[in-house]
């Protein structure tokens, strides 16, 4: 139903389509997007007009491509700590080869129709990746926030906190740099409360517009933007950067950048549709438009484009109900940069700055914690290991460290082995049931040594219960058993399996055999044929 809504979109247009709100949408878009646009690429050690270039590319190429209908793209603030990173080991030029061929990769997992495959991905690890992007994002814009360049990596930027802060005390303009910081970030909180129709404004711009008058004013010397033509800015790759390609940190980079960029991009359309009851997202095709801009970037040489979350709230928020407004705020963008560029050099980097603060907050979301724990404390630790990992090393680890917690978490889950044990006159006996696997080997191993611990004469193991026995768990109760008669006990090992005839004992059996066999697939050794006794439920052990 999803996706022919999404393919009738025209009738939708019909019904909803007023060019006056599309044009009101996409100016509130632009005016949300710009200061975004210059502070992420700010934050990603690249000129701001790459990052104008990203936002025109995300509206006017991605936009105008049929896939969500209000979600709006452009260049990110999840991947500036990986842009940043990659920048400075590899220069802005090999950015564009990346860019490029991640686009072309989306491209081709969109044409193969995998679209779908990143919703397969635990919620649990998706917000670990968000927190671990958000939670470097706000330690590293502290530093430009206070007009002074980060040391680099995330523990290293956390470590030199106390310094800054020292440094900002003992200097008046940092302080005033870090003053116009926080209210940006006051204001990014706050300014939702404020009554129409000033609150109708965007905060980021109001923040841009206070900053701006400040830094105008007589004695006050913080940093402010430097901003050049935009076309000298763009960067064609050539030869030598593609032959980067034969470089595996290149194509690693490649490959991390399409699955963070695909990722966000898609779990921001399932958000977006939530906030709507127009045309839902059609993901494959959405794949392709991301992939698409990408790849335009990549060949500009300007920053990695992924759907927003801020953006397309925005416009869903002012009434947006077609791809007009999210085209025409690329359109805005444009004709901003090439005519009024002297205005982007007023802007104090500092309010940038608390701009991807407060978005890095957002990204980071901690009352997520405690929610998960409330809620799911196995997917708390997946979510905890993901943030942990990617902080401590790098993005495309934690997420891989993260999915792996996932699939062992869900692995746990669905190896429930429920191991009963209970002592007769002379009978040790052993129940099992459930999902035997090599993840509950280790109780599977203690509930035999307690039998074998008893000290009784006759041990049964009963596993006719057990829906799934894997080779460890299998090749365990059979060693188990063999060692055991060899000791002289009497063991009954009865199996789960398709029903078979009995085999013959080994040995003259010491009483005699019953006409019947237990359970299908059941191994009969021996059999004890004694009803279990009443207080059987009450007097058994438990292991999970």
């Amino acid at each position: 139903m999803g996706n022919k809504g999404g393919k009738g979109g025209k009738g939708g247009k019909a019904a909803g389509f007023d060019l006056g709100t599309e044009i009101n949408a996409s100016l509130v878009v632009f005016l949300v997007a710009l200061p975004l646009c210059i502070g992420v690429a700010v934050a990603s050690g690249v000129p701001a007009e790459l990052g104008i270039v990203s936002g025109v590319i995300g509206g006017l190429v991605v936009g105008a491509i049929r896939g969500s209908t209000l979600q709006v793209s452009g260049p990110a603030a999840g991947l500036a700590a990986l842009v940043a990173e990659t920048v400075a080991e590899n220069g802005v030029a090999v950015l564009g080869v990346i860019v490029l061929f991640s686009g072309i990769l989306q491209i081709v997992l969109g044409l193969i129709r995998l679209g779908r495959m990143f919703q397969a991905i635990s919620l649990a690890v998706v917000q670990g990746m968000l927190a671990g992007i958000g939670l470097p994002l706000m330690v590293s814009q502290l530093y430009p926030m206070s007009d002074a360049k980060a040391p680099g990596a995330p523990i290293e930027n956390m470590a030199g906190l106390p310094g800054l802060f020292s440094t900002v005390l003992a200097d008046p303009q940092m302080m005033i740099a870090v003053g116009l910081g926080v209210v940006t970030i006051v204001l990014s909180f706050l300014w939702k409360k404020v009554p129409a129709p000033l609150g109708k404004a965007p905060a980021p711009l109001v923040a841009v517009g206070l900053g701006c008058a400040v830094a105008a004013l007589p004695g006050v010397e913080v940093k402010t933007l430097q901003v050049g033509n935009l076309a000298a800015a763009i960067q064609f790759p050539g030869a030598e950067q593609f032959a980067g390609l034969a470089d595996a940190a290149i194509l690693t980079s490649i490959l991390t950048f399409t699955v963070i960029a695909s990722a966000e991009s898609l779990f921001t359309a399932a958000a977006v549709d939530r906030m709507h009851s127009g045309p839902r997202t059609q993901y494959n095709t959405e794949l392709i438009a991301q992939g698409t801009g990408n790849a335009v970037a990549g060949l500009l040489g300007a920053l990695p484009i992924t759907a927003v979350v801020a953006r397309s709230s925005a416009n869903v928020q002012a009434g947006a109900k077609t791809r007009l407004s999210r085209t025409l705020h690329g359109l805005w963008l444009l004709a901003f940069a090439l005519l009024l560029p002297v205005v982007l050099a007023l802007i104090p980097i500092s309010v940038l700055a608390g701009v991807l603060v407060h978005s890095g907050w957002k990204l980071f979301a901690p009352d997520e914690f405690p929610k998960m724990w409330k809620q799911d404390r196995g997917e708390f630790v997946v979510m905890t290991v993901t943030t942990l990992v990617i902080v401590a090393t790098a993005l495309l680890e934690g997420v891989i460290v993260g999915l792996v917690a996932g699939i062992v978490l869900a692995a746990l889950r669905m190896s429930r082995t429920v191991i009963r044990q209970h002592l007769e006159e002379d009978t040790a006996k052993v129940v099992m049931a459930g999902n035997a696997t090599f993840l509950r080997l280790p109780q599977v191993i203690e509930a035999l040594e307690n039998a074998a611990a008893a000290g009784k004469p006759r041990i049964r193991l009963d596993l006719t219960g057990v829906t799934h026995l894997d080779h460890a768990c299998r090749n365990q109760v059979e060693e188990f058993t063999a060692q055991q008669r060899k000791l002289g006990l009497r063991v009954e090992l009865l199996m789960p399996g398709p029903a078979s005839p009995p085999k013959a004992p080994a040995a003259p059996p010491v009483e005699p055999q019953p006409a019947a066999f237990p359970g299908p697939g059941a191994e009969w050794f021996y059999l004890d044929t004694r009803p279990m006794p009443d207080g059987y439920a009450d007097s058994s052990s438990l292991v999970r």
